[in-house]
């Protein structure tokens, strides 16, 4: 039996949500916002019925502000190589004998064009802190944008670690239209066991530079981190505060070669249950469903949560990895624009086309 019918076979067998729970998702359906207490309520909820309803809620608002559009990101992870030793991180510095890759620039604009012919509303630029892309002024990762920018005509994300902040203008200039870095957790304790040798206000102080060149901003937690509802509602909270347009939440999958590696797996109710209080919490935000833990098996589960945007879509047989998951679905074709379109087609969903797409983020841009 898979994780996600145990969580249905618990959602079944419970009778009814309780009277305070209604409560809060009653003002929630509302759109009237949550305090810090309402969003640890939901996220800490236990009874299956409570979580049903919560799920519904989510889907309820994320319908009446986006109808039946989801959009979808191709996913570019061009660099494998980072100087970075992240506890829970595959590619991590010291994990050593891995098939490392280093895509060519040439390579990337062939990757992303066929991304854009596929269907795709924006290409996300993801890789390593490569120190062959941070050299010379971070030249290599300001051409990488830039070369992708002039070959294609849908919305650019740029994932590429943490960064001073005076790169940021010259990001927005080559042509990103977001920037996304993920503190996983806004727990400082837990940060530096997951995040080695790091900088927790250097990292969350780049959503505030990016937004000051213009640039869109996305936030992500990591649940099954040794996390607490606690650490998820500060999260939530904390990622709203920043003013990202974009949040997430994802769950941590073990990686052979991690100090992490043996640490025991969770379901992903966790990471869903925060999606749907995001999108309560912030209904016109957007939520990805990411491919890169359950691959397609999990995919209507977070658009039951409340996504509207699905990411981490991988075209087949061109060597390119995922992150949490560096080959699920991929040469499969399942991670391929066709076949989400296909699924979502039996949700009844529909792609947003990218007239759409750049309408609603142009809306969401901060002014320089």
């Amino acid at each position: 039996m898979t994780t996600e019918n145990t969580t249905r076979d618990v959602i079944t067998r419970a009778v009814r949500p309780s009277e305070d729970t209604e409560g809060i998702l009653s003002k929630a359906s509302e759109c009237r916002g949550l305090d810090r207490n309402e969003i640890e309520a939901l996220v800490s909820l236990k009874d299956g019925r409570d979580i049903e309803r919560l799920f519904e809620t989510a889907q309820e608002v994320r319908d009446r502000m986006f109808g039946n559009r989801i959009s979808v990101y191709g996913f570019v992870y061009f660099s494998t190589h980072c100087r970075n030793s992240c506890a829970f991180c595959y590619y991590r510095q010291t994990n050593t004998g891995l098939p490392r890759y280093r895509k060519t620039r040439e390579e990337v604009v062939s990757l992303s064009c066929d991304l854009e012919d596929a269907g795709v509303n924006l290409v996300d630029l993801t890789m390593g802190e490569d120190p062959v892309m941070y050299a010379d002024g971070y030249a290599g990762l300001i051409d990488m944008i830039s070369s992708v920018n002039e070959a294609v005509d849908v919305a650019i994300m740029a994932s590429p670690g943490a960064l001073p902040p005076e790169v940021f203008p010259r990001i927005r200039e080559a042509g990103a239209d977001w920037y996304a870095c993920y503190q996983e957790t806004h727990n400082r304790e837990l940060f530096q066991r997951m995040r080695l040798d790091q900088d927790y206000d250097f990292r969350l102080s780049q959503k505030a530079w990016a937004r000051s060149a213009g640039l869109l901003t996305e936030e992500g937690m990591l649940t099954g981190i040794g996390d607490t509802a606690k650490d998820r509602a500060d999260s939530i909270l904390e990622m709203g505060e920043l003013g990202c347009q974009q949040i997430r939440a994802m769950t941590f999958v073990p990686q052979c070669g991690t100090p992490m590696q043996d640490r025991r797996p969770t379901d992903s109710l966790s990471e869903r249950m925060a999606m749907a209080v995001m999108r309560l919490a912030y209904p016109d935000r957007l939520i990805p469903a990411s491919l890169d833990v359950e691959g397609t098996d999990g995919l209507a589960s977070r658009i039951d949560a409340g996504a509207n945007i699905i990411t981490s879509i991988v075209p087949p047989h061109l060597n390119l990895a995922g992150v949490a998951q560096h080959d699920l679905d991929i040469d499969n074709g399942h991670r391929s624009v066709q076949h989400i379109i296909e699924m979502l087609d039996g949700m009844g969903r529909k792609v947003s086309t990218n007239n759409e797409y750049k309408s609603m983020i142009e809306a969401r841009r901060p002014k320089a």
